[in-house]
């Protein structure tokens, strides 16, 4: 493999102890990459080229606001502005009211379908909608997150092929979340050989099954600690149920504060 293999990562996710390996990385995957956006990073102009073609997804500029450092948002804000603004103009056609062949509402909805029977926003799509819905369908962030995933995936594949204390490691753990597992499922179909998913498939969903049996057990019995019958009984594992049901279910952490600069 001739890119970086992730190695110490997985072993330290496996070994945190979350609901979710891969949703621990992904957590630490999004601050790393948020710091570093609004490190000095925005000062460099490459950096800053990137951001203003790519733009932010609501998500993350929503994360960037929250995260702080004022003067950095500023900056990149600034750039991705000015770029949008030009290009904006020129879809909208304001740099000339009429061309050649044509007005200014033509060129606008020159891309529209004229399909009678159909209806939606696909079917009335135009030239100048398409390109503004394009403008927020890129992410910076998650276009670098998404990279360096796919190769912790990559990793994770090489590691259960090569490394025994991962597998016993990863088997003592509480797994994935569901939405990682298909992730899993897909990477372990496309890079183990036959032999090795016979193996390795029937062990990562007997880890997934336990596990949800496990939280189903904990979300049961918190809704049972609620009958006055059980007020004198023992929480157990229940306490923080709703929001480790969540991550199962859907991934993420849903109980996380807001991540702010802390330097």
């Amino acid at each position: 493999m001739k890119e970086k293999l992730y190695t110490i990562e997985l072993t330290d996710a496996v070994k945190a102890g979350d609901e979710c390996l891969f949703c621990w990385l992904e957590r630490k995957l999004e601050q790393e990459n948020l710091e570093f956006v609004l490190g000095s990073s925005y000062m460099e102009s490459d950096i800053r080229d990137n951001t203003s073609e790519r733009g932010f997804c609501r998500h993350h500029t929503k994360m960037m606001f929250d995260y702080g450092n004022s003067l950095g948002n500023a900056w990149i804000l600034k750039s991705r502005m000015e770029k949008v603004n030009r290009d904006f103009k020129k879809q909208m056609g304001q740099a000339g009211a009429v061309e050649k062949g044509g007005s200014l509402l033509g060129r606008l909805f020159s891309g529209r379908k004229q399909t009678a029977s159909v209806s939606g926003p696909a079917a009335g799509q135009s030239g100048a909608s398409a390109w503004l819905r394009g403008e927020n369908s890129h992410c910076y962030i998650c276009e670098r997150m998404d990279g360096i995933y796919q190769r912790m995936l990559d990793t994770f594949v090489y590691m259960l092929k090569n490394d025994t204390d991962f597998g016993e490691l990863l088997m003592a753990s509480k797994g994935f979340c569901l939405p990682h597992f298909a992730d899993v499922l897909d990477i372990c179909q496309a890079k183990l050989t036959a032999q090795e998913q016979e193996v390795w498939i029937p062990r990562l969903t007997e880890l997934t099954s336990r596990n949800l049996d496990r939280i189903q057990e904990d979300i049961d019995w918190l809704i049972e600690k609620y009958d006055y019958r059980n007020r004198d009984a023992d929480w157990k594992e229940s306490r923080d149920a709703v929001q480790r049901t969540m991550q199962k279910l859907t991934g993420g952490h849903p109980a996380d504060p807001v991540f702010q600069n802390r330097k």
